[in-house]
């Protein structure tokens, strides 16, 4: 293998694997598979077959010498057995089996060792934005949709504020000091936010305040999404 990537969204784990023909004949990989480790289930992203000039599908496994192939996995977290407060010192995200045949007939295999992920740094509450326009109209409301995650092991009491002086040039046109209720712990809450824009360019969302009613402790959230004011 001659390299890997990995990048977090929400709780899933995309791993992008670029493998390399290191030998000096071609080979054919025959397969090509990630064996996750215990907290997480495994699928590969597969790009649809193209056919070339003569109408037949190009084989991808094909490898001529230093020719690369990249290879694209999602591994989601077990949620059902363990919270996600308990994913935040998992590294571990599995092994990487590869096995290949070359043009005289050899065979071969390579494992790699437990492949690893940068543990997240978010606390015990976590903050992601599902949806919101990339480009938005000058003095024009849009709406932008959040979600909340409990990645501790206890229930959280919160309420929302909205702080305006962070972002000058974006005004929240929703209620603040919001009582959100009480999040279960591994569970989500969706709340939709309205702003007006009264700059144009590019602008950042900012000011998000969420506080935790109980041990009142309050968790800051800026610069969360960017729009285009037109």
């Amino acid at each position: 293998m001659n390299s890997y990537h990995c990048v977090q969204n929400n709780n899933d784990v995309y791993l992008e694997a670029q493998i390399q023909n290191t030998c000096a004949v071609p080979m054919i990989l025959e397969k090509v598979i990630l064996d996750p480790s215990e907290y997480y289930t495994c699928s590969e992203i597969k790009p649809p077959e193209t056919a070339n000039s003569h109408g037949s599908y190009c084989s991808p496994k094909y490898l001529n010498p230093k020719d690369v192939r990249q290879y694209l996995y999602c591994l989601t977290p077990k949620t059902g057995e363990h919270t996600l407060n308990y994913y935040r010192g998992v590294t571990s995200i599995g092994k990487l089996d590869m096995f290949w045949r070359t043009s005289m007939g050899e065979r071969g295999r390579l494992q790699t060792s437990q492949l690893q992920r940068m543990a997240p740094g978010y606390g015990d509450l976590r903050l992601t934005v599902e949806k919101v326009p990339a480009t938005v109209k000058l003095h024009q409301n849009f709406q932008m949709i959040c979600k909340l995650h409990n990645c501790s092991e206890r229930p959280l009491d919160l309420s929302l504020t909205l702080d305006n002086t962070l972002q000058p040039s974006m005004i929240f046109c929703c209620t603040s000091g919001l009582n959100l209720g009480q999040l279960l712990p591994n569970n989500v809450l969706d709340f939709t936010l309205e702003l007006l824009p009264t700059q144009a360019g590019l602008q950042n969302i900012s000011g998000l305040r969420v506080t935790d009613t109980f041990l009142r402790r309050t968790y800051e959230h800026d610069e969360i999404a960017q729009v285009f004011v037109t």
